[in-house]
């Protein structure tokens, strides 16, 4: 079992001990490359076999904190941008303008990604065994669909409508078109 503490998406702890970059990768990749965790074969332009132990652990612990405390178009934004990050970087077009747009972004959203992952390895493989947060977005006292306070059933009828909405005028167009003999299969 292995403990990784984050501050702003910033790992900065080891199983409890306070640790720089340097060293804490250290750390991972010790223990991680003891229980076989982080190879990969990546067939891309050409095939290649990788060892990144630390690096996928940092990589497991700081998406699930991300889950955590990411709101589900925040988490998917910063995919995006992720992707477009990794291109940059692949690209070589560090220096550049949109590299500092990208890390302004990539930096707000990194602000609530504080607190802790605990990852289980064995043989090759990483489980998540715990996550916490003081911005956990889930809190147990909001997690109901019962009757109380927190929620009220009725609400789900207007995004049922709403992103309905879409689907209910094509289907009516549709049901026109076929009326009308508009795109039907030529015999």
């Amino acid at each position: 079992m292995v403990h990784i503490g984050f501050e702003e998406g910033t790992p900065v702890a080891v199983d409890h001990v306070p640790l720089g970059p340097v060293e804490l990768l250290e750390a991972l990749n010790e223990v991680a490359g003891e229980h076989g965790v982080g190879r990969a074969d990546v067939v891309e332009d050409r095939r290649g076999v990788y060892e990144t132990p630390g690096g996928t652990l940092l990589y497991a612990a700081h998406r699930e904190l991300e889950q955590l405390v990411l709101d589900r178009r925040t988490l998917r934004l910063k995919d995006e941008v992720a992707l477009r990050y990794a291109d940059l970087v692949y690209d070589g077009r560090w220096w550049t303008p949109e590299r500092e747009a990208l890390d302004a972004l990539v930096s707000s959203t990194q602000k609530r990604v504080t607190g802790s992952v605990r990852l289980k390895l064995y043989k090759g493989s990483l489980t998540v065994a715990g996550r916490e947060s003081p911005y956990a977005l889930y809190q147990p006292s909001y997690a109901t669909f019962g009757k109380d306070n927190v929620y009220n059933q009725k609400d789900a009828e207007g995004f049922i409508h709403l992103y309905g909405l879409a689907m209910k005028i094509e289907a009516g167009l549709e049901a026109v078109r076929r009326e009308q003999g508009v795109g039907a299969a030529a015999d």
